[in-house]
């Protein structure tokens, strides 16, 4: 929805000699009442009296209007900013009158009408050819026209600002935002001027995970008014303008509590539809326990996780081909082997580091080590086996319990590099 003022961008009329605005001139305070009686009298909704405010700014819109008109056939570059401010302010004004956009469309027509008929005598009585009457015509209507678009978007804006449509519009650009492909930015841009929301280059968005399953309130009082929210859906999420620092982060914490927050990468306004995505996929990893569920997650710490579980079947299938040769194993002998090999990976080998992290004597490193070689063979020694052995083991829980025949899932014997060695030291 465009709230741009006027037709800036349509053709402009031709010239009308300028001579007119000298004939016209004269009628225009006259006019101006004659205007404003007609609409009191033939729309019910403008009858009551004009001595307050309300009544002003009606006067004030149809004599800007006419002077305006006039002062363009004196100098057709003549700003028209003022004007435009005046009947701009009179459509909001409309609004919160209570008033429909048909009564605000009907009075300037009827504005157009009374106009039109007063031209027609003075061009009769000026003696004005037929050409210059029909072009003065087009003229006249054209730029009611344009005076009505502005008194629209006016309107239009204060009808959004409303507390139960301002609401609406928030949510609406929050979609607008999350589309996929993305929004023109022109589109973003306007539904943010209609509501009042500065655009900004970087957001931030945020998943929210109650910890209860019951989502939080519609709209929650504290968040800051720039916090575009949809909290009473399936996923609830938030938009943040630019990064979301400490300070802010405390508030919006206090603004909902008992909830997990996952928040994605600050990105370019065009990408904050995957950020959200990779917040809400580290939602999703900590509820299985690959990530520490802790209140707020940060996805970008956490992308080669998110990576290696971006396809959960196919990090499934890839385990089963990689672990087969333990599948005859208990879960016990299973889990203990795979343990070590994750250490004997993180560690490239070395016997003493993967004791610590095992909280085991290097004997018994040696050992199991002895089993892995004997398990695994050849595939141990492969760089590209054990790149995808380490990738597995990284994207979390454990495959078990593995159900495969063996004889279906064993890999195929790779050759490659000889390091690390499984030579115990």
């Amino acid at each position: 929805m465009s709230v741009e003022r006027g037709f800036e961008h349509a053709a402009p009329p031709a010239a009308l000699p300028r001579k007119l605005a000298d004939i016209l001139r004269p009628e225009l305070a006259s006019l101006a009442a004659e205007i404003v009686d007609e609409i009191r009298a033939t729309i019910p909704a403008y009858a009551r009296p004009l001595d307050g405010p309300y009544g002003k700014s009606i006067r004030a819109g149809v004599e800007y209007a006419i002077t305006l008109f006039v002062a363009q056939i004196a100098d057709p570059t003549v700003s028209k900013e003022q004007s435009h401010e005046v009947h701009h302010r009179l459509g909001q004004n409309e609004m919160r009158e209570g008033r429909s956009l048909d009564t605000l469309q009907s009075a300037y027509r009827v504005g157009a009408r009374v106009s039109w008929r007063r031209i027609m005598r003075v061009g009769r009585r000026s003696g004005l050819s037929s050409a210059v009457m029909s072009q003065l015509a087009d003229a006249m209507l054209a730029f009611m026209d344009e005076l009505a678009s502005v008194a629209l978007d006016g309107y239009l804006e204060a009808k959004a600002r409303t507390a139960g449509a301002l609401d609406t519009w928030r949510r609406k650009l929050l979609h607008l935002i999350l589309e996929t492909p993305p929004a023109s930015p022109k589109a973003i841009a306007e539904l943010a001027q209609l509501i009042g929301w500065p655009v900004p280059t970087e957001a931030t968005p945020v998943a929210v995970c109650p910890a209860d399953g019951v989502a939080p309130a519609r709209r929650h009082a504290g968040l800051d008014a720039d916090i575009l929210a949809e909290l009473d859906t399936p996923d609830p999420k938030l938009v943040v303008p630019g990064e979301l620092g400490g300070a802010r982060l405390a508030t919006l914490q206090v603004a909902l509590p008992d909830c997990r927050l996952s928040i994605g990468p600050c990105v370019p306004l065009a990408s904050v539809a995957d950020s959200l995505r990779w917040a809400r996929n580290a939602l999703q990893l900590a509820e299985r326990g690959v990530l520490t569920p802790r209140p707020v997650l940060r996805a970008e710490e956490h992308l080669a996780t998110l990576l290696v579980n971006s396809d959960t079947g196919l990090v499934g299938t890839l385990r089963h081909r990689l672990f087969a040769p333990l599948a005859d194993m208990t879960g016990k002998q299973q889990e203990r082997l795979l343990e070590t090999l994750r250490a004997w990976l993180d560690s490239q080998g070395n016997v003493v580091e993967i004791a610590e992290r095992l909280g085991v004597h290097p004997q018994t490193v040696r050992y199991r080590m002895r089993q892995l070689q004997a398990t695994f063979g050849e595939s141990l020694r492969d760089p590209a086996a054990r790149f995808e052995m380490e990738l597995a083991l990284r994207a979390g829980a454990a495959p078990l319990p593995l159900r495969y025949p063996v004889s279906e899932l064993l890999p195929s014997p790779r050759s490659g590099g000889s390091r690390p060695q499984w030579t115990p030291s």
